[in-house]
């Protein structure tokens, strides 16, 4: 429950181990959030929580990277509806920045 009483759902967010500094370490950061969830929202409260990465997510004008993907379930939110994708309750979030190189 949120502290004003409303309803609030519980959505844990996995991140990949590049991003695990800039959390304090955590493989995983518990968030409660207002219903409906959106992808948005929970990027959004991502990075109130941990402003490191936040600012390895989006861009100085506040999209979204290019190479930052997030899974809802087994669904990459890019083939669904972006930050307007619906978080289910009980689904597995999961934010993983691409890796590429030679």
């Amino acid at each position: 429950m949120r502290q004003d009483g409303g309803a609030s759902l519980k959505v844990v967010v996995r991140l990949a181990s590049a991003l695990r500094p800039h959390a304090g370490g955590a493989p995983a950061v518990d968030l409660d959030l207002p219903p409906p969830v959106t992808v948005g929202a929970v990027i959004d409260a991502l990075a109130a929580a941990h402003p490191a990465v936040g600012r390895r997510l989006r861009d100085e004008a506040g999209a979204m990277r290019r190479h930052v993907n997030v899974f809802v379930g087994a669904d990459n939110a890019r083939d669904l509806d972006d930050l307007r994708t619906v978080v289910p309750e009980g689904a597995d979030v999961a934010v993983l920045p691409a890796v590429s190189g030679g």
